[in-house]
């Protein structure tokens, strides 16, 4: 009988090591992608960042008056007289 209790310890002991390190490897996992997480968070800010400043960029490029300034001096074109423009309704 007491060599039976000894074998059920024993059976315990490791049964409950194995459970331990079954949970370190889990934490550890765990915080790998905890970690890989932060990463990717840390990224989606900045391409926000980066959106932001092309919609900044965008608004600027696409202003109307800059547009006609543009066409003006670079393209040389001229607005048409009144009598030459027509009208189109769809």
């Amino acid at each position: 009988m007491d060599r039976v209790s000894t074998l059920s310890a024993i059976g315990l002991l490791l049964v409950l090591l194995a459970s331990a390190a079954a949970v370190i490897y889990s934490k550890y996992c765990s915080r790998l992608l905890f970690i890989e997480i932060e990463k990717q968070e840390k990224a989606l800010d900045q391409y926000e960042v980066e959106w932001g400043q092309m919609q900044l960029e965008l608004t600027t490029l696409a202003d109307q008056n800059r547009v006609e300034q543009i066409a003006l001096r670079d393209l040389r074109l001229v607005m048409p007289l009144r009598e030459k423009i027509i009208y189109v309704k769809p």
